[in-house]
């Protein structure tokens, strides 16, 4: 048991470099109100073995810690992935998983960034702001997310991480 625990949080901490590296290296189009935030497509992983939503997590909160937006990225972009991965675990059919970081992400990050540029035209912001981030999401997802689902599917790996 204990090899297991050591390989997941090996894992883990491989997915949350990852992660961060991947956000780093392309943190031009990753931050903002119009975000292709490229290492979300790594959220359908929690699919295929759930421990990895906090891998994860935590790759998304060191990420975020260069947020050029706001420190309130830190605590609600991270919590956006982390809804989003938990309930990627959750589901039970392949072809959903870009669903739930879509969506958490276009609210909970759609609602920050309206706070944070939009303070007085909220709604107005948060709609705006919200479609803004789903359609980052949506590209990244279709894009990326859904073939890695698929490539995992088929692959080794999946049973190497489970």
């Amino acid at each position: 048991m204990k090899s297991t625990s050591t390989r997941r949080l090996a894992i883990s901490g491989v997915l949350a470099a990852l992660y961060v590296a991947l956000t780093l290296s392309t943190a031009s189009f990753a931050y903002g109100p119009i975000q292709f935030r490229i290492a979300d497509a790594l959220c359908v992983i929690p699919f295929f073995a759930p421990y990895t939503s906090v891998g994860l997590f935590i790759g998304c909160l060191i990420a975020n810690i260069f947020s050029t937006v706001s420190a309130l990225d830190i605590v609600i972009g991270s919590a956006a992935t982390l809804l989003g991965c938990v309930a990627t675990a959750k589901l039970k059919n392949k072809w959903l998983t870009p669903i739930p970081t879509i969506v958490s992400n276009a609210v909970l990050v759609g609602a920050m960034l309206a706070y944070v540029y939009t303070p007085d035209a909220f709604l107005q912001g948060f709609i705006t702001m919200s479609a803004q981030v789903a359609a980052g999401e949506i590209a990244v997802m279709l894009a990326l997310g859904l073939p890695l689902t698929l490539w995992l599917e088929k692959s080794r790996l999946k049973t190497q991480i489970q």
